[in-house]
């Protein structure tokens, strides 16, 4: 793992992106304390509009007032 303060990592943020992007743990210290880590996104795969059609189920009642909030 490495660490690295805010002041280092502003100037070696490609290097510093590059070993994310390899598997490395980058992490940034600001005042002796981890404030951010460093990790890869990861990309979507296969997004279809509709690929979920079916999947998701809402009640009749979705927009009635709770029991708990009547008056």
């Amino acid at each position: 793992m490495q660490s690295i303060t805010v002041a280092e990592a502003a100037q070696k943020l490609p290097d510093l992106i590059e070993a994310a992007l390899r598997g490395e743990e980058v992490v940034i210290t600001k005042d002796d304390l981890s404030v951010v880590k460093l990790i890869p996104a990861t990309p979507v795969k296969n997004r279809q509009p509709g690929s979920a059609k079916g999947q998701v189920w809402m009640s009749d009642d979705f927009d009635e007032p709770l029991e708990e909030f009547k008056y």
